[in-house]
Formats: C-alpha cells, sequence, structure tokens
C-alpha cells in the first residue's frame, strides 16, 4: 500500500502538466538592444520568454515568479516595468478572465480528490474506517503531495511566498525551508512518530501560513497563491484560507482527542 501511494503521489505530477502563458506590457523599451535586456533577464522567471519592441510587450510561458518579483529584476537592469496590460474597447475577453471557479481550482480540488481516494482505500483495505486513522493518513497525503510541487521549483516558489508569508517575509531563508518542513511532516504522519508533537508543529505551522493568507486577502493582494508551487495559476482567495486552516482544524481535534 505504501509503494502504491508513492507511485500515485509521483503520478499526479505528470498529470498537471500544461502551459500558461501571460501577457504584460513593458514600459522603458526603447531598442532592440532593451529587448534582449529585458528578454535575457526574464528568462530565469519562466519556461520560454518572448519580448517585443512593437507593440511593447513580454509573454511569459508557465512563470515562476508573480510581477512584483519579476519588476524587481528588471529593476536591477534599467528603467524597464511590467504591468497588465489594459483592454481594448470591445475586446474579446481572455480564456483566463472568462475561467469558472471550477476551471481556476481544478488542479487544487484534483489534489484533494486524489489524497481523499487513495487515503479512504487505505481503511478499506482495514475493512473498517477509523477517522483517528484516516486523518494522519490524509495529512501526510497533502504534506507530500503540496511539498512536490514546491520543491519543483524551489526558487520560484520562495519568490512568491515571501510576497504575503508573516515569517518569510522577514527571514527569506523560511520561504525556501517551508517546502522541506511540509516534506518532513508528510513522512511523521506517514510513520505515525510522536504523534501529539507533529500535530503541535502542524497547528502552528499551519496556523502562521494561514494569517498570512486571511491578511492577504482581506488586503485584497492580487497575488498568486504558492500552495501548489509556481506549475498553476492559483489566485490568493478564501480558498486557500480554507485549505490551512483544514489542516489546523485536523491538527487541533487530533491533540484534544
Amino acid at each position: 500500500m505504501t509503494i502504491y501511494f508513492s507511485l500515485e503521489l509521483f503520478n499526479i505530477g505528470v498529470i498537471f502538466n500544461y502551459m500558461t502563458n501571460i501577457k504584460y506590457q513593458v514600459s522603458g523599451l526603447t531598442c532592440g538592444g532593451c529587448v534582449n535586456n529585458v528578454k535575457n533577464t526574464l528568462a530565469d522567471f519562466a519556461e520560454i520568454v518572448e519580448v517585443t519592441l512593437t507593440p511593447p510587450e513580454a509573454i511569459l510561458t508557465n512563470p515562476k515568479s508573480d510581477i512584483n518579483a519579476l519588476n524587481a529584476a528588471l529593476s536591477q537592469v534599467g528603467k524597464y516595468q511590467l504591468s497588465q496590460p489594459t483592454p481594448e474597447p470591445n475586446a474579446t475577453i481572455t480564456d483566463q478572465e472568462t475561467k469558472s471557479w471550477f476551471a481556476t481550482y481544478k488542479p487544487l480540488l484534483l489534489v484533494f480528490t486524489f489524497i481523499s481516494l487513495v487515503t479512504l482505500a487505505i481503511e478499506a483495505a482495514h475493512a473498517d474506517f477509523l477517522l483517528s486513522r484516516w486523518m494522519p493518513h490524509f495529512m501526510a497525503g497533502f504534506f507530500l503531495v503540496f511539498s512536490f510541487f514546491k520543491l519543483l521549483d524551489l526558487a520560484g516558489f520562495a519568490s512568491s511566498y515571501v510576497t504575503y508569508d508573516l515569517l518569510a517575509k522577514r527571514v527569506a531563508a523560511y520561504a525556501y525551508i517551508y517546502p522541506f518542513i511540509e516534506l518532513g511532516l508528510g513522512f511523521w504522519y506517514l510513520l505515525g512518530w510522536q504523534a501529539n508533537l507533529v500535530n503541535w508543529i502542524t497547528l502552528v505551522v499551519m496556523g502562521l501560513s494561514a494569517i498570512g493568507v486571511i491578511l492577504a486577502v482581506a488586503n485584497k493582494q492580487k497575488i498568486r497563491c504558492a500552495c501548489l508551487g509556481t506549475g498553476f495559476d492559483l489566485p490568493m482567495s478564501t480558498v486557500t484560507i480554507i485549505e490551512d486552516l483544514t489542516m489546523v482544524a485536523m491538527a487541533a481535534w487530533m491533540i484534544l482527542n
């Protein structure tokens, strides 16, 4: 069962493999040299970067960082700045703008569904269902899968995470350590070691993360959620809050029971 679970955690990375293109307007472009300068600078932040002088635009395929991190990098090489393009009158609305709630959060919903089915299958193998046994398995799956996506692009995750997490804002190194904390928690739950201690650590870590997300949503920050790393364009919203608070609630329940 453990081998099957590990293989399925790997396969989920293959299932969620699609391309996301984001177009930005670029100010400060005056010549071909500027185009090359911007393109070379942004090359580290996306799989593919296309920059044009007329119109002054940059198209990033599967970007690894949000617009704030991109502009910070550009400010080091010149007076260039990215901005979201302004829709033209009567312009056709893009697919990104017309995406439904389900389409937007489909990757996250699939991850939760996948983990739920695998852990319920483990319970079925025991011929009964025990909440106290299922819950640690679910949390193990949660942390292992979510850390997997973050570790695919650790630097990209860190650059997004520091924009809203309270501790990462003050200690940038924490953004690089956080995925390994999740990875450790995943194995800790899977092996069943020191259950009370791991629940308290989860309560503190996920509680702190939830506070940062709540503040970002309350302040209406237009930033990308880094919960599944940089591979998906997930907006920060109440869905992210529910995700973090669910882990907090589970840890609290197991501490009290």
